[in-house]
């Protein structure tokens, strides 16, 4: 793999470039085949990056600072691996330790659609679209925003909520600084914010979400669920069809199953903040009470355990849309 190094500017030259504070730009075009790696790992900046149909990854950093000053680019390339770094200088490290003007770095990246892709940054939110392969995202600064992607994707923050749409392989979602929305994900999912609520639209496979820091809300899940709040409500809509059963609790809000009157699931289910009702037809087991429920329907299966802490349990059906 060749590398090329980009070092600093004498100090006199940095003085006399034409508005070198207000408008820095770097650009560099680095091989890339179809297929290949690309890794960022940047101490500043937020990202945006996007697959195309040529080879070659292409990489545009502008700022309204004179990055040379702080920071040190480098660059290595190869037919099947490309990564572009860009870290603190020993003296910025010492000056700027807590310093961040990341809104004002951003770094613009396009490379083959058909490409593995690990993405970081201390510096700003990060947007990722259009690719065929793993997404690796990683920021302590921003949100993430991730859609049409052909493979799994890993992403976290600490500094923002997160956004995904059009995923079709597994996915994860973590955070501790924001919500979490996500819509059409193929496979597994699992999602977990301290920061804020959880939407999930349409999932295939197995799914956990966790949060302390709002509701959950789930619509089309296709495979077991294990959802739970400390902070909301849950609410959990299962396709036509699914029989996978979970565990769905909140101790901060009512629950809330809609599951397909067909399927063959077990049920176990109690409220210490209110009552548990079903609108679906369950063979009961055991003793009749306001605030607890036992039984099987359709024969039983897999079991579904619902608990509530912080309100009541309602047991609803599968809406005809989900069933058609």
């Amino acid at each position: 793999m060749n590398r090329i190094i980009v070092v600093a500017l004498p100090f006199a030259l940095i003085l006399s470039a034409t508005s070198a504070w207000a408008d820095f730009k770097r650009e560099r075009t680095l091989m890339l085949e179809p297929g290949g790696a690309f890794t960022l790992d940047s101490d500043v900046g937020e990202v945006v990056l996007t697959g195309g149909s040529a080879s070659g990854a292409r990489i545009v950093v502008t700022s309204d600072r004179d990055l040379d000053r702080d920071f040190e680019f480098t660059f290595d390339e190869g037919a099947r691996a490309a990564t572009v770094t860009i870290k603190r200088r020993g003296s910025a490290r010492r000056l700027f330790g807590g310093w961040s003007e990341n809104g004002r770095t951003r770094i613009t990246i396009q490379v083959p659609t058909r490409a593995d892709v690990r993405l970081g940054t201390a510096g700003g939110s990060v947007s990722a679209s259009n690719l065929t392969g793993a997404l690796d995202v990683r920021t302590s600064g921003g949100g993430l925003d991730i859609e049409a992607i052909e493979g799994r994707v890993d992403g976290s923050t600490s500094g923002g909520g997160i956004r995904m749409r059009g995923v079709r392989g597994d996915a994860i979602a973590s955070t501790s600084g924001g919500s979490i929305t996500i819509s059409d994900v193929g496979g597994s999912l699992r999602a977990e914010s301290s920061g804020g609520g959880i939407t999930i639209n349409s999932v295939g496979g197995d799914l956990r979400a966790s949060t302390s820091g709002g509701g959950v809300e789930v619509h089309g899940a296709g495979g077991r669920v294990e959802a739970s709040s400390s902070g909301g409500g849950v609410t959990v809509r299962f396709v036509a069809g699914n029989s996978s059963g979970g565990i769905v609790s909140s101790s901060g809000g009512p629950v809330r199953v809609d599951i397909d009157p067909a399927a063959h699931i077990s049920i176990d289910a109690s409220a210490s903040g209110g009552s548990v009702d079903s609108d679906v037809p369950i063979t009961m087991q055991g003793k009749i009470e306001s605030h607890s429920l036992r039984g099987e329907m359709n024969g039983g299966g897999p079991l579904l355990r619902l608990r509530s802490s912080g309100g009541g349990v309602k047991i609803g059906r599968t809406s005809e849309a989900a069933r058609r």
